[in-house]
């Protein structure tokens, strides 16, 4: 976490900052954020992943720990466009049309990008059925998770941090 005056992607500015890869790239962090999704990820997900590179390693970790535990859970990226060589498309990785999915993301505000990857899994043939944030800044990426008929499973708020959510 970090104070100061700072430019979000939504364009607003916030007076903190949390760059929650910076604990999901350790491997000390990634055990305990997989520790705890692995807790709230219903037993019938199949597969995890969301948009690259916020992602990227927390569905990878909580698939890797998965797999320790004997629970077989694909994960996948959704490339933020779509590639044009090799083979095409937005999807890198393991999702298949007619899984369960939890889209993850290291931090949200809104839930932009975590939305834009819901949209992309049902596209492709599979349901989302969760949003979980290692850290969820702003307290209303929930409600759009809901109109959507997805749970919003955040692992640590704004206030667990000691901050006032940022609203829209």
């Amino acid at each position: 976490i970090q104070e100061g005056d700072f430019v979000l992607k939504s364009g607003r500015r916030s007076t903190w900052f949390c760059d929650a890869k910076q604990t999901a790239c350790r491997p000390e962090g990634i055990l305990l954020i997989a520790e705890a999704a692995l807790e709230a990820i219903p037993a019938d997900v199949t597969a995890i992943g969301g948009l690259t590179a916020g992602a990227d390693p927390v569905a990878f970790g909580i698939a890797a720990l998965a797999a320790t535990r004997g629970r077989a859970l694909r994960s996948f990226s959704i490339r933020k466009e779509t590639k044009d060589h090799g083979i095409e498309g937005r999807l890198a990785g393991a999702l298949e049309p007619g899984d369960r999915v939890v889209v993850c993301e290291d931090t949200v505000t809104r839930g932009t990008s975590p939305l834009d990857a819901a949209r992309v899994v049902r596209e492709l043939g599979a349901e989302p059925v969760m949003i979980l944030a290692v850290v969820d800044r702003g307290g209303t990426c929930g409600a759009a998770a809901e109109a959507q008929g997805m749970a919003f499973v955040p692992l640590v708020t704004a206030s667990d941090l000691g901050f006032d959510y940022e609203g829209p």
